[in-house]
Parts: C-alpha cells; sequence; structure tokens
C-alpha cells in the first residue's frame, strides 16, 4: 500500500489532474472559488497530507486551469483578430526551431511583443505559427508583415486536429508571410540562451552522428532519432513499422536514453575520482541541458526528472521511492502547463512506465520459476552451464516482464489515439530494444571521442549503421508477420450496415463504401495528402484490407495515391479504368501491378458489383462499345 506521508506526490498527482480534468469542462475563477481554496490551504498548512490538503491542491489546480483557458493570451489575440484573415505587422521572438517543408517554406512558433492588426494595436505575449520562407534561428528577434488567421480544422475524419492540439499549446492563430522580403531578422536574441545553445548543440551532434555514414539517410535518422529524439527527420514509410510494432518509443527520448547518459557521466565522474555529491551536482543539470537537446518533449523532462530526484536521494542520503518519483515529475510538469494531461505523450509516457513500476516485478517473480534451478538443490552442485543457463533465463523473464507491462499499460491508449493494437510488440521489444540500447551506447561514444579523434568517432558511426540496419531489417519482419498489427475502430464510434464516406479531396476524389463489414473504395485522391488524409481515415475505420478497389478516372488528383494505397491494404479486387493510357500516373500504376503480378479488371455498362451481403453495385456507363472512364452510378439493395 503508498504510505500517504512516504510517497506523497501520488495523490498530489491525482488531485492534481482531477482539478484540471474538472475545470477543463467547467472553466470558472470566482470569488467564492479562491475564497475556498485560500481556507483550505490555510487549514491544510496546519494539517499537512489529509484529505483537506489534496482537496486544497485539487482546487489550485482548478484555479490554475481555469485561468489558463480563460485569460489566455491566445483568446485576447482571437478576439482581437476575429475569425477572418486580417493583415497585420508584428515584433516577436522565435521560440522553437524551425521546420523547414518540401516546399522550402520554414513553419516556427512565434512570441509576440507587439502586434499592429489592421490598424488596431495589440499588446500581449500571445502565440502563433509563422509560415516563411526563410530561416530564422530559435530566440531571433523577427519583424514581419502578413496575414493572419485562424487554423484550419481537420477536413475529413481520421486526420489529425492540428487545430486542437496547437490550442493546447495556446496558439490559434496562423501568420503566413506570402514573400522573404515581407519580414526581417531585427537581431540575433539572446533571450532563451539555454535553449539556443541546446539547438547549437543538437544540430553538432546529428552533423557528428552521421558523419562517414552520409549515404544512408534510414540509418541517420535513426540513430539520431534514437539518440536525439529527431523523429521529424525519418520518413513516414520507416516510422510507421516501428509504430506497427510497438517500438516507436525507441524515437522518444525517455528513461532509457537519460539512464544511459546518467551512467556514462557517472562514469567519467568515477574516473575523475570525485566524490558522490560532486558528481549527483554536476549530473543533474547536465541532464535537464539533454532534455534540452531533445527538444524538452514531456518524456524526457519526465525522465530527467525523476533521475534528479534518485540522485537527489543519493545526495541527501534519503531512500527514493519509484513510483513517488513518477508522480513528483507529474506534478512538475502539469504545474507548468496543464494542458499536458491531455497530450498524448504525457499519458503514454506516465502510464507506461506506472506499469512497469507496479507490474513488472509481480510478473517477474511469478514467471522467474520457469527459468530457476531447484531451489533445494545446494549451490555447488548446480553446473556452469546449468548456473549460465539459470543467468540467462532470468534476464530474458525479466525483461519479458517488462515488455508485458509496458504493452498493458500503453494498449489502451495506443488504440484510442492510434487506432491500433500491436500484439508482435511483446516478442519484438525483446529483440530490437537491447539492440537499440548498444545503438544508443555507440552514438554516446561517438559524441564523446569525436573532440578527440574524428576517425575513431567514424569508426563508432560505421558500426552504428551496422546495428541500424539490422533493427530496420527486424521491424520490418516483425510488422510484416500475419496479424502483427490491427487498426480498429473505435468502440464509440458506430458501424451502420451501410455508409459511404466521400473524402474531401480538393479537386479529386476518394470514397469509402463500407456494405455489411465490406470495404470498398472508388479512387484515392492524391499522392500528396495520401497519408494525411484517406490512410489516417481508413485506419480510424479499422480497415486493415481493402475488398475492392474502383480506379474512374486517370489523373493524379484521383489516382495519385492509388500504388501506396495498393501497397498498403492489398485489395483483393482492382477496377481500372478502361480508358486508353494517356496519364503519367496511371500508366506508373500498371506497371506496379504488372511488376506484382495483378490484373484489374474492367466494367461496362450492365455489370454489377457485389459490394457485400445484400448490396449491389450496377455499372451504368460505359457501354460495351465505348472505350472511356467508368464511374460509380448507384447502390442497389
Amino acid at each position: 500500500m503508498v504510505g500517504r506521508t512516504r510517497q506523497p506526490f501520488v495523490g498530489l498527482a491525482f488531485s492534481a489532474g482531477i482539478g484540471i480534468i474538472v475545470a477543463d469542462y467547467f472553466p470558472s475563477v470566482s470569488l467564492p472559488v479562491l475564497a475556498v481554496a485560500v481556507i483550505g490551504l490555510i487549514g491544510a498548512l496546519l494539517f499537512p497530507f489529509t484529505p483537506l490538503f489534496f482537496a486544497v491542491v485539487a482546487a489550485s489546480f482548478f484555479c490554475l486551469h481555469s485561468t489558463r483557458l480563460c485569460h489566455a493570451p491566445s483568446q485576447a489575440l482571437a478576439d482581437a483578430a476575429g475569425t477572418t484573415a486580417r493583415p497585420v505587422s508584428v515584433i516577436g521572438t522565435v521560440v522553437t526551431e524551425p521546420k523547414v517543408e518540401s516546399n522550402g517554406v520554414a513553419v516556427f512558433l512565434l512570441q509576440l511583443h507587439r502586434a499592429k492588426i489592421s490598424d488596431e494595436a495589440f499588446s500581449g505575449k500571445a502565440t502563433v505559427v509563422v509560415r516563411w520562407r526563410r530561416l530564422p534561428a530559435i530566440s531571433d528577434q523577427l519583424a514581419l508583415f502578413g496575414t493572419l488567421q485562424p487554423i484550419e480544422p481537420p477536413r475529413n475524419p481520421g486526420e489529425f486536429d492540428m487545430r486542437s492540439y496547437l490550442a493546447r499549446r495556446g496558439v490559434n492563430r496562423t501568420l503566413i508571410v506570402r514573400y522573404t522580403e515581407n519580414g526581417q531578422i531585427l537581431r540575433s536574441g539572446s533571450e532563451f540562451s539555454v535553449r539556443r545553445a541546446a539547438t547549437r548543440s543538437r544540430q553538432w551532434m546529428q552533423r557528428t552522428l552521421s558523419r562517414g555514414i552520409e549515404d544512408s539517410p534510414d540509418a541517420i535518422g535513426l540513430i539520431c532519432g534514437t539518440t536525439l529524439g529527431l523523429r521529424h527527420q525519418t520518413r513516414d514509410d520507416i516510422e510507421e513499422p516501428f509504430q506497427q510494432t510497438g517500438t516507436l518509443h525507441l524515437f522518444a527520448v525517455a528513461g532509457l536514453h537519460v539512464g544511459i547518459v546518467a551512467w556514462l557521466l557517472w562514469t567519467a565522474a568515477t574516473v575523475l575520482r570525485l566524490s558522490c555529491k560532486m558528481a549527483t551536482a554536476m549530473i543533474i543539470p547536465l541532464l535537464f541541458f539533454y532534455a534540452a537537446i531533445t527538444g524538452l518533449h514531456t518524456a524526457s523532462v519526465r525522465a530527467a526528472i525523476m533521475s534528479a530526484i534518485l540522485l537527489g536521494g543519493i545526495f541527501f542520503d534519503r531512500k527514493v521511492f519509484s513510483l513517488n518519483s513518477l508522480a513528483s515529475a507529474a506534478f512538475l510538469i502539469l504545474l507548468w502547463d496543464s494542458n499536458e494531461l491531455f497530450s498524448s505523450g504525457f499519458q503514454l509516457s506516465f502510464a507506461v512506465v506506472a506499469a512497469i513500476i507496479l507490474f513488472a516485478e509481480p510478473v517477474f517473480k511469478r514467471f522467474r520459476r520457469i527459468a530457476t534451478s531447484d531451489p533445494f538443490l545446494p549451490g555447488v552442485l548446480v553446473s556452469p552451464a546449468r548456473r549460465a543457463l539459470t543467468n540467462a533465463g532470468s534476464a530474458i523473464v525479466g525483461a519479458a516482464s517488462v515488455s508485458l507491462a509496458a504493452w498493458l499499460g500503453s494498449l489502451p491508449l495506443i488504440y484510442w489515439y492510434f487506432h491500433l493494437i500491436t500484439p508482435v510488440s511483446l516478442v519484438a521489444n525483446l529483440v530490437i530494444v537491447p539492440i537499440a540500447y548498444f545503438v544508443l551506447a555507440l552514438a554516446m561514444l561517438s559524441l564523446i571521442v569525436a573532440p578527440i579523434s574524428t576517425g575513431l568517432s567514424v569508426v563508432f558511426n560505421n558500426a552504428n549503421w551496422l546495428l541500424s540496419r539490422a533493427i530496420l531489417a527486424l521491424v520490418h519482419l516483425f510488422a510484416g508477420l500475419p496479424a502483427s498489427h490491427i487498426y480498429l475502430q473505435r468502440f464509440t464510434e458506430t458501424r451502420p450496415p451501410i455508409a459511404i464516406t466521400v473524402l474531401d479531396e480538393g479537386t479529386g476524389a476518394a470514397a469509402h463504401v463500407r456494405a455489411n463489414g465490406h470495404d470498398w473504395l472508388i479512387d484515392c485522391g492524391g499522392g500528396r495528402s495520401y497519408e494525411r488524409t484517406l490512410k489516417s481515415f481508413l485506419h480510424s475505420r479499422g480497415v486493415n484490407r481493402l475488398d475492392g478497389l474502383l480506379l474512374t478516372h486517370g489523373d493524379a488528383e484521383h489516382i495519385g495515391a492509388a500504388v501506396d494505397t495498393v501497397v498498403d491494404f492489398e485489395p483483393r479486387q482492382i477496377y481500372d479504368n478502361p480508358l486508353e493510357v494517356r496519364s503519367t500516373v496511371q500508366r506508373r500504376l500498371r506497371e506496379s501491378l504488372r511488376a506484382a503480378g495483378k490484373w484489374p479488371r474492367h466494367l461496362v455498362r450492365g455489370d454489377r458489383l457485389v459490394l457485400g451481403p445484400d448490396v449491389n453495385a450496377e455499372i451504368l456507363y460505359p457501354t460495351s462499345d465505348l472505350r472511356c472512364g467508368i464511374r460509380f452510378a448507384g447502390v442497389r439493395r
């Protein structure tokens, strides 16, 4: 049982979460609420660690979150700007590292110092998303002129809701700077010096880890992603198998990464013969700097705080409890930003670690006897081979216990957010995580020796290249196994017997037909939006394989994503446009199908398609003597 006085942060974190959730649904900060909080606080100081104390914490976080919702600078900016696009001149500071899109536009967050919306002045530290064809650095101060407009909501079901995501971070407007000359860098800022130093350190580390293996972008992406948490530099087709095998956490800098860094720093302190307290005082700020280098994501901050508390126990000669350390990290993060409670990263990070703390040891104790020798057998009679086998079995059981606990902790959230269940992750993590440990260790060694010996750093990088290729091969192997991953529709969503969903593909088209449990797709939209729209939608509907794919046109806006759709969803039947091949996209599709040994069929007037039990489609056009495109004309039941 968790003692209230021995692990007080467990109760504090739960109380904070309750207060934040209530405030999110009923945001209100009034004089009676503040009075109750103050009176309760006085009583809590007199009688600490009582239900009254936890009630005061809940009330305090209720007020904190309500204030952030009702009096946020972003809301004041939204009120001043209105609901339409308006011209604006702003001066502000870059607060995130810019990301350059494929079209050359840099995207970053800018904290405003002052702004002029049309002819009205606005002052307040609101934050906006900026799109500009120039690459500033973090903490630079900019003067920009552009169009301020609301962030668009998702256009299709299952599409990532960027507007809600940014709103949780206090951002609800986009500033589009159309021309490069409509902005200038006023000065390279000295603000956020820690972040600026962290950004420069990350860029140096990335160059160092890429040295000698520049011709292997996939391996570089895996190494930098594992070491520095640079997921945005990994291609989607490389990242997806990690998600499907439950190993995507390798790209989230967390306990494993921070633990290795702490171990290396402790080893260095030992070599330098530093005392325990001096080593602790050196390591803790360096761990937080490493968290800053990796982007200050929730998982890395949580791991840094837990490590700091653990090392603080050594410093103050106090016993540290894992669950209390985890709860204290959650409490401090929520105190800094209460909206983190609603982010998938926060929930996954803390749910997985909590599950490991609570369930890994009981599972290990239950299954350890499978690998151990007879407890009544004297140790002198156990052969070396049997002892080695027992040690290896105990290590495997221990790793399997951690993997099972982590899978159970993440299962509900992975299903809810990604519509995905990954049974293969239990085995995949056992095989891949130990290799990833050596990838991370070699990367750290490469960074340590790089200032001394470039050649030795390249040797470590090439060794890492080999391990990275092995990880990529294993991940694709596990992801390709039957039933390794299953996409499921949320249980809260209805499944009508017959449903037709027409996706918003602009000038193109894509329509999903579900007929009594059978899934058909009519066209598939353009290739640029495939990952964001069609693929996300089909996964959100629990589609793992299509029963049929109908292609009615030959242009890129209708069938540009056909090749990817065929690879990802393996339709059992494919019906192509019977027109003569004139489109480059259509020609490439037919060549791809021919190479895969798939031969699409053509339809003419009078043909019938069985879409599902009691659901048929009759083709009305074209006639058999006319060679032109077909169109889906009707559904009859």
